[in-house]
């Protein structure tokens, strides 16, 4: 009786042993920065800010290819930028190339924020091509045409958005991939 005692006494304590430190060891990881998680909300939000990118293009594309002239209701200037001949590639809107560049990001940032890490190696490049436009099409605008586009400007405010957004989700994973090692 005294062997019987001793070893349920003994599984009790290491029972005891065993849930002490799951607890403390799931708490300690809890306490850790969830970088993974913080770059996939990241790219979530980088989704969401496309999207309004994404509108702005569609809407400066349907105006475009109909004809009609925007009304700009911030700054003047909406008609000189968009009637340039920087306003469009071989006949093709340049609005249209910048939705379907939103398109893209939106869709990349969508499956990065689900976890395929491919997508998110790509979406910083497809970014920074779009980032650099910007800086080239804000130049024109200021610089060359002398004339600023409201929708043009919302666009470039996107881009800038979607840029620190992706900067930020590569770090948090960068930083995961360190805290792993």
């Amino acid at each position: 009786m005294g062997q019987t005692f001793q070893s349920v006494r003994d599984r009790q304590e290491c029972l005891s042993y065993f849930i002490r430190t799951e607890v403390v060891s799931s708490l300690e990881e809890s306490n850790k920065p969830n970088h993974a998680s913080r770059a996939l909300v990241l790219y979530g939000f980088a989704a969401f800010v496309s999207l309004i990118g994404l509108v702005d293009s569609l809407y400066l594309t349907i105006e475009h290819l109909s004809g009609r002239s925007v009304r700009c209701t911030i700054v003047k200037g909406c008609s000189e930028v968009l009637s340039s001949p920087y306003a469009s590639i071989r006949g093709i809107p340049l609005a249209l190339i910048g939705a379907i560049a939103y398109f893209a990001v939106f869709s990349l940032s969508t499956l990065a924020a689900f976890g395929y890490k491919s997508t998110a190696r790509l979406l910083p490049i497809v970014v920074g091509i779009m980032f650099l436009t910007t800086l080239w099409l804000f130049y024109l605008q200021a610089f060359v045409i002398k004339a600023f586009c409201q929708f043009c400007l919302l666009s470039a405010l996107v881009t800038l958005v979607l840029t620190v957004l992706v900067v930020f989700a590569r770090q948090q994973e960068k930083s995961k991939l360190k805290l792993e090692l």
